[in-house]
């Protein structure tokens, strides 16, 4: 995601002038649950999960936009302080991602490698890889406007995968692969506040509650062409209180407390994709599960001491208040990132994405793998 100052300063202005209510109650504070990985193991045995594949945004791109003519990147320290050999990836965090969490957690390593990786070899691809793409959305603009991939760019790259892993193993035994992975799909962050509430083209067009439906009718669409790509079990992650990011906090001049107004535009289009989900999973057949991410953060934010945690208003980079990507190349950071929700002003910390894959795998367990 890419914000400039002024621009998103008017977009908070129009925001407020659009008169978006306050957010709904909050679910109360909870211990986070521990991982029973044996048991997790024996669940994915016996539904024969294969592998793990991962579309989205910055939340679960591993670094395909490393290879992207595009300056949104993350590549560079401080990103990677907390990743193997203190390494930089591409990963918009100090460590790993939920997705690499819930992949070792199934056995399939200790991290999901970006498709476009140059160094992948033909026996990567057997336990998973992730197309995702930094400030990309279900909105095909929203990555046009960074140059990144979007969906159907994603989904073309899939196809690619499909052929690399035939060639591997055989067509049949790649489609059963397919058919038998944990599919993961995590956007829609950058439609809001890169696209909608900074770029004027889509405001022309509709009214914010159209807008949400455009979006989710995009991700129908789109899991769609996932269904007859041979997809059968789909993850989609929900957005997150949008109004917690330290930079939206610090635009909105509201540092001690999360904006409801963004909050609440995140909390009805999750409620939409929710309703949409159900029903895909009803027409198409797929096994289908939901991850709260707006619960699961703001709980964090609001309980930070149940899940280890301190600091929730600021990031671990530079200020905590604005620096993201390339604002965050060089800057210095806090002492105990795993004691923060977020790891600079847009992204989690590696502490709050273990968080988040404690709470995915549970989701997994119960809709998918039962």
């Amino acid at each position: 995601m890419e914000i400039m100052g002024t621009r998103v300063k008017n977009a908070v202005l129009l925001l407020f002038i659009m008169g978006i209510g306050f957010c709904p109650p909050l679910m109360e504070g909870k211990e986070i649950a521990e991982v029973n990985v044996q048991q997790l193991r024996k669940l994915a045995s016996k539904y024969n999960v294969t592998s793990l594949l991962v579309f989205g945004d910055s939340s679960v791109d591993p670094g395909n936009n490393n290879v992207l003519s595009t300056n949104v990147k993350s590549n560079f320290p401080p990103y990677g302080k907390d990743f193997f050999n203190a390494r930089p990836t591409g990963r918009f965090c100090d460590g790993r991602l939920a997705t690499d969490f819930i992949a070792e957690a199934m056995g399939f390593g200790e991290t999901v490698p970006a498709f476009l990786d140059r160094t992948l070899k033909p026996i990567d691809l057997l336990h998973g890889v992730s197309f995702a793409s930094a400030s990309s959305g279900y909105d095909d603009l929203t990555a046009n406007l960074s140059k990144v991939l979007s969906l159907p760019k994603q989904l073309e790259y899939f196809m690619h995968y499909k052929i690399h892993l035939s060639r591997l193993v055989g067509y049949d035994k790649a489609e059963n692969i397919i058919r038998n992975a944990i599919v993961v799909l995590s956007m829609g962050t950058n439609d809001f506040l890169e696209n909608y509430f900074l770029e004027p083209q889509r405001r022309k067009q509709f009214s914010l509650d159209q807008y949400q439906n455009f979006l989710v009718s995009s991700m129908s669409h789109n899991v769609e062409v996932m269904h007859r790509l041979g997809i059968r079990r789909l993850v989609v992650v929900g957005v997150p209180p949008l109004g917690c990011m330290p930079v939206v906090r610090t635009i909105t001049n509201q540092i001690t407390t999360c904006s409801t107004s963004f909050n609440r535009a995140a909390y009805a289009f999750n409620a939409k994709i929710k309703l949409k989900l159900a029903a895909m999973e009803a027409h198409l057949g797929l096994l289908t599960s939901f991850v709260d991410a707006y619960a699961i953060v703001q709980d964090a934010v609001d309980n930070p001491t149940a899940y280890g945690l301190r600091e929730t208003a600021k990031g671990c980079c530079g200020t905590g208040l604005v620096e993201f990507g390339e604002t965050c190349k060089g800057s210095t950071t806090c002492s105990d990132p795993q004691s923060y929700v977020f790891w600079d002003a847009v992204h989690p910390s590696q502490n709050m994405y273990k968080i988040l894959a404690a709470k995915a795998i549970q989701s997994v367990a119960q809709d998918i793998l039962s």
